[in-house]
């Protein structure tokens, strides 16, 4: 697989599709496993590390997944590649950042990756388009058991898959779904939103998961406990009950704008689409940010309809009733991956300077919205 041949669009789960897509981006569920008989990594050698790579790449380019498949080295790979990976969420920083012998098998529509050689040997993860945590589930697990009938992995019957690290003990599952609140930040709600996270034992995390902070109104939110609840009970505590939950404060923050902030709505739209259309020099960052308003506008005209008191003035004054045509979702949310540091400079063809990138950014953000400047 050439980066390349994917880096010039979004993958199939962040085209803006799926159940509560206005506000769930993405479902993803991720399987932590090791093989038996293996130390783990953080007591291998080079040369082990080297052995469980070359067994596990030979199993996993073996499977039928419906789909190709292609391998990364990730340890040959430059950074730029491997920051690039890390932008298309298809490995973790971790991961990019590692050392020793690890790599990647992706598949080509990008809605399955096995990291090896991460944290642990073996780290399975399926995306998914919106709420589908249970298909998610499905089709990881499918993938797991057919692995599972070339390789032992390391599993104890008193403490279920052996992993790395103790959070991971048990199932060895980790659920993280990707919500976009930009009412919940307006209305000042958030912090309600952390706390209730933290209460119920949940990791509220950023758009690119551990150790990073939400941008654009991006968070990820995963479990933490795998120890002791079975991967279906988990599933369904999320998709039945928390993140309905969170989709419907979510509702609640955008109806309260249009009630008592339309103006305060209205600037924030109108102003990002103004800037977006305008500008010359944009960082990732105020590109996230103004990004995530425009969505935001955008998905209240298709989700909420423009009988909506206040929704015509906001499409209207946001996106203009002549962009109306392709000012999308699928638009916003390409801007969204395309504008990011390693994607402009592997579109490219070259490593750019921090303004050479703000300048790249600002010239693809002002062709995708139509501006004539």
């Amino acid at each position: 697989m050439k980066l390349t041949d994917i880096s010039n669009d979004v993958n199939e789960w962040f085209n803006g599709t799926g159940p509560s897509a206005d506000v769930v981006i993405s479902s993803r569920i991720r399987l932590a496993r090791n093989l038996a008989g293996c130390k783990f990594l953080s007591r291998c050698s080079d040369s082990q590390k080297a052995e469980i790579l070359e067994k596990l790449k030979a199993v996993l380019m073996s499977l039928d997944l419906g789909d190709k498949v292609s391998y990364l080295s990730i340890d040959k790979a430059p950074l730029l590649e491997r920051n690039f990976l890390v932008e298309r969420h298809l490995i973790s920083r971790n991961h990019a950042y590692g050392k020793g012998p690890r790599g990647v098998v992706i598949a080509h529509r990008e809605f399955f990756t096995a990291m090896i050689n991460e944290e642990d040997h073996l780290r399975l993860q399926v995306l998914k388009g919106g709420l589908q945590l249970a298909n998610c589930y499905e089709q990881v697990n499918r993938v797991d058991d057919m692995i599972e009938q070339q390789v032992e992995y390391a599993f104890s019957p008193k403490y279920g898959y052996l992993t790395a690290c103790p959070t991971n003990l048990g199932t060895g599952i980790r659920i993280s779904v990707m919500l976009h609140l930009p009412a919940l930040k307006m209305t000042n709600q958030i912090q309600k939103f952390l706390n209730a996270a933290k209460d119920l034992g949940l990791a509220v995390r950023g758009l690119f998961g551990e150790g990073t902070e939400a941008t654009g109104d991006f968070y990820q939110l995963s479990n933490q406990v795998t120890l002791g609840i079975s991967e279906q009970e988990i599933i369904r505590k999320f998709e039945q009950t928390v993140i309905p939950e969170i989709v419907d404060y979510e509702h609640q923050a955008r109806q309260k704008l249009l009630k008592s902030d339309i103006s305060v709505l209205d600037d924030k739209i109108a102003r990002a689409m103004a800037l977006l259309k305008s500008a010359h020099l944009i960082s990732s960052q105020e590109a996230l940010l103004l990004l995530s308003h425009l969505r935001l506008g955008v998905n209240m005209h298709e989700h909420m309809g423009a009988s909506t008191p206040g929704i015509e003035s906001i499409y209207a004054l946001g996106a203009g009733r002549d962009a109306s045509s392709t000012v999308s979702i699928r638009t916003i949310n390409r801007l969204f991956m395309l504008t990011l540091p390693a994607h402009l400079q592997i579109n490219y063809g070259q490593t750019l300077e921090p303004s050479d990138r703000d300048a790249l950014r600002a010239k693809i953000i002002r062709s995708s919205l139509g501006s004539q400047s």
